[in-house]
């Protein structure tokens, strides 16, 4: 499957936080991705405001590092080949690993 990195990050997600900020809120947390590599880069989402936006302000409650070539492998099923990518040390997480758990329902908002 392949994913546009940019058009999801700057474009899908944050439209998907502003049609539902209630759902959004329900998630809660500060969101830090890291995604490196080429059509990489980093955004930052605030979901208990909520609002989205690229680069890194700092103040993150879990940060979730990626490789860009990892990535569609993560968005293809993020229950099973999250933790296929976890355990094999290409998905990182920093801070609060309960809200990484929660990953997956951000995607789906």
């Amino acid at each position: 499957m392949a994913v546009d990195i940019q058009k999801l990050f700057n474009e899908e997600v944050p439209e998907k936080i502003a049609k539902n900020p209630a759902g959004a809120k329900a998630i809660g947390g500060k969101y830090q991705f890291i995604v490196s590599g080429d059509g990489g880069g980093e955004w930052f989402f605030d979901l208990t405001a909520p609002k989205a936006e690229a680069g890194n302000p700092g103040g993150a409650d879990v940060t979730i590092k990626i490789a860009a070539a990892d990535f569609p492998k993560l968005m293809e099923n993020p229950q099973a080949n999250g933790m296929q990518l976890y355990f094999a040390g290409k998905l990182k997480f920093e801070g609060n690993q309960m809200l990484a758990m929660k990953l997956n329902k951000l995607f789906e908002l």
